[in-house]
């Protein structure tokens, strides 16, 4: 079994109830739109960091962190991105990998929105949007998830509420 804690759309303020939220996760994983190279490297320096750059991203976060990620974990394919767009509207540039492609698990940012539901149209894939964490958007509330991966079953997803976003 393997714990997540899943954030995006941070855009450079990193609330610090996120080590004690994600304090019992293995993993961190940050869907983009991180907004400073700080957030990387104190993520980096509590739990393993999967993560990918968003559009408000600069250079020395692209370096770091890549435009996608695709990986295995605990016998499900996972693919995260920043944009994706929404079931069953997904970004026209991602989409023809998607039907190619598709993963079992969809991680995106950008929203700002949270979204978990199942794509029966697309495989059944679960797209997970954990909302905004940081202080920058329209959401009026900051939101994280945490769930855990184990044998190829998503369980135990829990949306956690940092606060306001003033």
């Amino acid at each position: 079994m393997t714990r997540i804690g899943l954030l995006s759309d941070t855009h450079g303020f990193l609330d610090p109830t996120i080590f004690t939220h994600f304090a019992p996760c293995d993993e961190i994983w940050h869907a983009g739109d991180i907004g400073s190279l700080e957030i990387v490297d104190q993520l980096r320096a509590f739990k393993p960091l999967r993560a990918v750059h968003g559009n408000i991203d600069n250079h020395l976060i692209s370096r770091e962190c890549p435009e996608h990620q695709r990986f295995e974990l605990e016998g499900l394919s996972v693919w995260m991105t920043h944009i994706t767009g929404s079931p069953p509207r997904y970004n026209p540039i991602i989409r023809p990998q998607l039907v190619l492609h598709p993963p079992q698990i969809l991680v995106c940012g950008h929203s700002h929105i949270l979204k978990v539901v199942r794509d029966s149209k697309m495989n059944n894939l679960l797209y997970i949007n954990p909302g905004a964490a940081g202080k920058h958007g329209f959401h009026a509330v900051r939101t994280c998830l945490r769930f855990s991966l184990d044998a190829g079953k998503v369980m135990d997803m829990e949306v956690i509420e940092l606060g306001a976003r003033y």
